[in-house]
């Protein structure tokens, strides 16, 4: 992993966690245990996800460069449909209150995708290597 990757995984990951944080605190003050483990549970869901997304997606560029932009429209695309699947299986449930964990994965997966779209606008990724330009041979 580059340094820019690391730079861009910890751009995203830690206003995610941020933001899981405060949506542990919202929900154990409205919602009691059950809202916080709910809220913590839905945090620790997006931040999984999103990860394992970020490093699939810097894997295909530096294999696929051509395929980069295809890669990131399908990959958004099939976590936001993982994403509802998680809510549909634990509708449900009674391990934790629901609402906290729907808020939780909600709020946490606008966090991180507006923190990635922002490490990204802020990266400075050359698009020509320097020392390919001054070759003459």
């Amino acid at each position: 992993m580059q340094s820019n990757d690391v730079r861009t995984f910890l751009n995203c990951a830690v206003p995610a966690a941020a933001a899981g944080v405060i949506a542990v605190v919202v929900s154990s003050v409205v919602a009691g245990g059950k809202g916080a483990l709910g809220a913590a549970f839905g945090t620790f869901v997006v931040i999984a996800f999103m990860s394992i997304g970020l490093l699939v997606l810097q894997r295909v560029a530096k294999s696929y460069p051509a395929l980069f932009q295809m890669m990131g429209l399908a990959l958004y695309t099939t976590q936001i449909l993982l994403l509802a699947v998680v809510l549909a299986v634990f509708k449900n449930t009674s391990l934790f209150n629901q609402r906290a964990f729907a808020f939780a994965l909600l709020g946490t997966t606008l966090v991180w995708i507006a923190a990635q779209a922002r490490a990204h606008m802020k990266a400075k990724i050359l698009y020509v290597e320097p020392d390919s330009a001054g070759s003459t041979s």
